[in-house]
């Protein structure tokens, strides 16, 4: 195994992607204790690994921001070039990162072949990943193997912050709610990157309504911005109490609430990969079982956690431009989702 003083990991995709990064970082740094590693991430996701002990630096790549255009892609550049690494891991497939590592002169670069830029790379990997035949964390370690690393599992990691702590038990008191050790709080993640794998805001409706009435739970609403109008139409829909903080959290105070519930339900999304990190049970809806996307690479990975996905006959999946209204979403019922609770807590 050849020797590595100064180690880039670049991951500057979504929350999810970051998180099931989390046992590949942690495998490098027990294959390179003495290495300094750092990572490069995007705002959005800076929270998920700021603390986290295997890691010695987060630089934060703001294309919108402090790196928008020519000026500030320069800048970072230059930035990069002065801390020397001499090893760089690629794992954001896009073709700017390659050309940065490029440009920044680091002399060792390893990622995945599936762009016009991957000649840039000294050590390119084959793109297996869209063939879904592993999970996105196991194809993570396997990238650490070409670099003579024996990359064994290890647990999902989420920093979580002493003020997000005190944000979480602040909102919990205020709320007149009690947390994980004495009333069951559920929290409900109904957004989703794709239309195709929202499940539909009337189901989570009237499954919110269940589970306040036959578990006593108060269910919380959990999602960025960009859920809000989704969260919206739930809570038109029922009349039950509920408590709506979609919009209102960073990454990191979503860890620190999802760690006070007992059970996370969510489409497949960021959220889940959160609360498994934090210990929180998942029951996670799937919709399209395309190749890649599918929970085969995408699934919660707690001891507890549940997949829900049924096949409806499709052959090939069109996400968002689906010609049949999402039968495999309608397809899952709310006794479907009712049933799995019993089973989490029967565990």
């Amino acid at each position: 195994m050849k020797i590595f003083h100064n180690i880039l990991i670049v991951r500057t995709d979504r929350i999810g992607d970051v998180i099931l990064t989390t046992p590949a970082i942690a495998a490098l740094r027990q294959a390179y204790p003495n290495a300094r590693i750092t990572i490069m991430v995007t705002p959005a996701t800076r929270e998920i690994v700021d603390g986290n002990p295997n890691l010695d630096e987060v630089i934060v790549y703001d294309q919108k921001g402090a790196h928008k255009g020519f000026r500030g892609y320069w800048k970072f550049i230059a930035e990069l070039h002065r801390r020397k690494f001499d090893l760089t891991i690629i794992y954001h497939t896009k073709k700017r990162f390659n050309l940065i590592c490029f440009l920044v002169g680091i002399p060792n670069r390893i990622g995945f072949q599936n762009n016009k830029f991957g000649f840039l790379l000294t050590h390119q990997i084959k793109d297996t990943r869209p063939l879904g035949d592993k999970h996105e964390y196991e194809y993570c370690l396997e990238v650490l193997k070409h670099l003579g690393v024996d990359a064994r599992a290890h647990e999902l990691f989420f920093s979580l912050h002493q003020d997000s702590e005190i944000w979480a038990e602040n909102l919990l008191r205020q709320s007149d709610l009690r947390g994980r050790d004495s009333q069951k709080l559920i929290a409900v993640h109904p957004g989703a990157s794709c239309i195709s794998k929202r499940w539909l805001p009337e189901r989570f409706a009237e499954l919110s309504e269940k589970l306040f009435w036959h578990y006593d739970a108060q269910i919380i609403l959990v999602g960025g911005p960009e859920t809000k109008s989704i969260s919206v139409a739930i809570k038109s829909k029922i009349k039950t109490p509920i408590l709506d903080v979609t919009g209102q959290t960073t990454v990191s105070q979503l860890a620190s609430l999802l760690k006070r519930c007992h059970l996370l339900i969510s489409n497949d999304s960021g959220p889940v990969h959160v609360a498994v990190a934090v210990g929180t049970p998942v029951i996670s809806i799937f919709g399209r079982n395309q190749a890649g996307l599918s929970p085969t690479r995408w699934r919660p990975l707690g001891a507890k956690d549940i997949v829900l996905h049924k096949e409806v006959g499709c052959e090939v999946c069109l996400a968002h431009n689906c010609q049949i209204e999402f039968k495999c979403l309608w397809a899952i019922t709310v006794d479907d989702v009712l049933q799995a609770v019993d089973v989490i807590y029967q565990l």
